[in-house]
């Protein structure tokens, strides 16, 4: 959420900086025209309830022959002030609905473009693998070594679904613990989170109102499947007023999450790319309402997903996604893409985000500043760790031989039992 008062004040400039990402400048001018009737109604509002008080308290002392007309009177301004508060909720309710519709600023140095077209490329680091056989894709690869069981998990449980079978599921929780593992050497606290949300937190994140459509909703308990622990990680701290002392808090919060993907009708229809459940390990930050801050965690969050990467010996490429391509809640996203060799592309592995205080401002999560004594509002940022399976095909497209087999990298071998090779033919 944006602040109202930097917007009633720096219009034009808040015009410009939504404009890069598609805001039309006339619903600034609405969310303006909407805060002024709401001010107007809470003035009204205000001063026919001091009226009501004071004719209330003069009542004991009046004359007895006056008394009935005071009486008279207060019961009209009540009347009126019902209806005052009647307008002023409509109007509330209005200017609510309005602000939360505010996408947050993006820098200004980040790259100006309509959709993922706009995206520019900051590195490439490893080269694309060079395979002197034909390569079998990540299905082909599942059905040789019995990894999956995706037909009749379809039956069961429907389309985009999936069960990994034998390697291919210790691998995946191989992958997380070894995440887990190196994030709380970077000083994080691991935590396992529910994938079961209140609506509130939908609003604090940022899903809702923009992405109702992308949620699985259960209406006869009132509850959301969560889509990432960030939802859930970005209002454990709701409402609470934090020290300085307290900053930076850095989580990594592993968790089941659940994502409809309405919008992503015909594809990757097929295999573990895309699909309705899956696990992620998430990285999320709360430091201090300062920029030159945020932006030292949104690097120290980029560099980790990169080691990350470069321990599974993946080939990837870094991305500045640009002002079209970008969410509503984001002010700068690096999005990290590694190599799919039967796809001849990259593709997504992580998504890395500075939230700034646009999320601590929907969710009041605030600090008070040791110097100072002011409070100010938190911000946030957020990256994977790991989510698989997708992760799993990268891997396994990227490090398998001739005979379906699937080399391990030595930094992940601890975490598969000091296995090297993993497949059927694996000796």
């Amino acid at each position: 959420m944006l602040d109202i008062k930097f917007i009633v004040e720096n219009t034009e400039w808040v015009k410009n900086a939504l404009a890069k990402k598609g805001f039309a400048a006339e619903k600034v001018d609405d969310l303006i025209k909407a805060y002024q009737e709401m001010n107007k109604l809470k003035t009204s509002s205000q001063n026919l309830a001091e009226e009501k008080n004071r004719l209330s308290n003069s009542i004991k002392t009046a004359p007895a022959d006056e008394k009935a007309n005071i009486i008279a009177k207060s019961k009209t301004i009540g009347e009126e002030l019902k209806k005052e508060q009647a307008m002023l909720d409509e109007a509330q309710a209005k200017f609510d609905d309005m602000i939360l519709r505010m996408p947050n600023y993006p820098a200004e140095d980040c790259p100006v473009g309509p959709d993922d077209s706009g995206n520019v490329v900051i590195r490439k680091v490893g080269e694309p693998r060079k395979f002197d056989f034909k390569p079998r894709d990540q299905i082909e690869l599942c059905e040789l070594n019995d990894w999956t069981d995706m037909e009749r998990i379809a039956k069961v449980s429907g389309a985009r679904t999936y069960a990994l079978k034998n390697d291919l599921a210790q691998l995946e929780l191989a992958m997380h613990m070894m995440v887990l593992d190196k994030l709380r050497k970077h000083g994080f606290t691991v935590i396992s989170v529910p994938s079961i949300s209140k609506e509130k937190p939908l609003y604090g994140q940022g899903y809702l109102p923009f992405s109702r459509d992308e949620i699985y909703y259960m209406p006869a308990d009132d509850v959301y499947l969560s889509g990432t622990a960030e939802l859930i990680l970005n209002s454990l701290h709701a409402d609470e007023l934090l020290s300085e002392n307290d900053l930076p808090i850095l989580y990594a919060g592993f968790s089941p999450c659940f994502r409809r993907e309405a919008g992503a009708a015909g594809k990757d229809t097929k295999g573990l790319i895309r699909v309705h459940q899956f696990m992620k390990t998430e990285q999320f930050i709360i430091c201090k309402g300062d920029l030159e801050e945020s932006k030292k965690w949104h690097q120290k969050l980029l560099s980790i997903s990169e080691e990350v990467l470069q321990d599974l010996e993946l080939p990837y490429q870094v991305l500045d996604i640009c002002t079209g391509d970008m969410g509503a809640p984001k002010y700068r996203q690096y999005d990290l893409e590694a190599w799919l060799p039967s796809q001849n592309c990259y593709r997504e592995t992580h998504s890395c985000s500075n939230i700034t205080d646009w999320q601590a401002r929907r969710t009041n999560l605030r600090y008070r500043e040791n110097a100072s004594g002011k409070v100010k509002y938190a911000h946030t940022l957020n990256n994977t760790g790991i989510a698989t399976p997708r992760a799993l095909v990268m891997f396994i497209e990227n490090h398998q031989n001739a005979d379906g087999t699937v080399n391990i990298p030595a930094k992940l071998q601890p975490y598969m039992g000091g296995k090297k090779v993993i497949g059927k033919n694996a000796a």
